[in-house]
């Protein structure tokens, strides 16, 4: 690999958690890749089996943004698996692999002749795991899936944006994301089980499963009581005050529903009468007038600038906070400490920035280690690494079975 696409991080490698996991990626989109996202940032070794031809499932260059995100501390190996020299390589490869993560329409992997099943019978040691639109069985399940899809079907997108409105989708493919998160989960759940069994488990979730667990309490509400929720917009579903309200410049949200948080909001911004009005001494009669509550409060607030009142309720202890672009939320302290804009050296775009990992681990620090690599940077490399000779290589080249960067 050449030099510049090293961080000089690569040699602490070995000391992140999952050093010593190889991961197989035949992922694209985003739900899969970020699932493989968060092995890779703590130390997996994660191979990209990726088809001859680039195709990234997103539509964009594989210099843009979003790649560059989403596969970062990977190799590629370009191979085409719908012939029988590219198919004897890959299960050549998944022989050492501990993890394979694919989110394929449920019916390709076994037209592909890479199910579980097939590829378990030569590895039974391997993580199987998959992301589909709506589940490997059941009625919807060879049915193309993609995150506004499940939004809507998922009960989503009738609970967001404001009343009267009609349905609307969040700002982020949420869905995705939330997929990916919860696979990465089930294969770290899978593999430690691995170690007291010895055997591998095949794992998988969907979008629209995953959509459905992030309705959450308002899944609950509708399970357990019976009510259909509907549009808040800003507000919170069921506490009161909460939610967005306007200042002497820009917009901040506040949470003070408790009963102690609402007395002493309303004495702090300065209206005490608020807490003799009858029908705001209890959380149902502030929700049930939220309107008329919601409108004098934003009249309070229109009054001075949202430092003010940050810096106000802050001092006693009720939670409140600007709403920032998204330029504005890289610029916060908070952030800039937290270090959520990973930097990083790159070959063609030079100095710039990925998104960080979420999660710390005391004592570690994930890096990119490697940007995301061009198609079939390291077919040659995998090949030989898997006891393939220079001729063998040559020779897989040459049919085309492998393409390289």
């Amino acid at each position: 690999m050449p030099e510049s696409h090293i961080d000089p991080k690569l040699a602490q490698e070995a000391t992140l958690p999952l050093a010593g996991i190889r991961v197989l990626d035949l992922t694209l989109a985003r739900a899969g890749p970020t699932c493989v996202r968060h092995l890779a940032d703590w130390g997996a070794e994660v191979i990209r089996v990726e088809p001859p031809s680039f195709n990234d499932g997103l539509g964009g260059s594989r210099e843009g943004y979003d790649f560059q995100n989403l596969h970062r501390n990977k190799r590629s190996i370009a191979l085409d698996l719908k012939t029988e020299e590219g198919k004897k390589a890959f299960f050549k490869l998944a022989e050492t692999a501990d993890v394979l993560v694919e989110n394929m329409r449920v019916r390709v992997k076994h037209r592909l002749g890479i199910a579980p099943e097939q590829v378990q019978a030569v590895n039974p040691r391997l993580i199987y795991a998959s992301i589909s639109g709506f589940g490997q069985t059941g009625p919807y399940s060879e049915r193309a899936g993609v995150d506004q899809i499940a939004q809507g079907m998922g009960g989503m997108m009738t609970i967001t944006g404001e009343p009267g409105r009609g349905p609307m989708r969040a700002g982020i493919p949420f869905v995705d994301l939330t997929a990916g998160n919860l696979l990465a989960l089930a294969v770290m759940m899978a593999l430690w089980e691995r170690q007291k069994t010895g055997k591998g488990r095949y794992v998988h979730t969907s979008l629209l499963e995953s959509m459905v667990f992030m309705l959450d309490l308002q899944a609950a509400r509708y399970l357990m009581d019976g009510e259909v929720p509907g549009q808040a917009g800003n507000d919170h579903p069921v506490n009161i005050p909460m939610g967005a309200f306007p200042t002497a410049d820009k917009p901040v949200n506040i949470a003070a529903s408790s009963p102690k948080m609402w007395a002493q909001f309303a004495e702090a911004v300065g209206h005490p009468e608020w807490l003799e009005v009858e029908k705001w001494k209890t959380l149902k009669g502030r929700s049930d007038d939220r309107a008329a509550l919601n409108a004098v409060i934003a009249e309070a607030f229109k009054q001075k600038p949202s430092e003010y009142w940050i810096d106000l309720l802050e001092r006693i202890g009720i939670p409140c906070g600007p709403i920032n672009k998204v330029d504005q939320v890289f610029a916060d302290p908070q952030v800039q400490h937290l270090r959520m804009a990973m930097p990083i050296k790159h070959p063609t775009r030079g100095e710039t920035h990925l998104v960080s990992s979420a999660i710390n681990i005391e004592g570690v620090e994930s890096e990119v280690r490697m940007i995301p690599p061009r198609l079939g940077e390291h077919s040659a490399e995998i090949l030989r690494e898997a006891g393939y000779s220079d001729d063998d290589v040559a020779r897989l080249r040459g049919l085309g079975v492998i393409s390289e960067g």
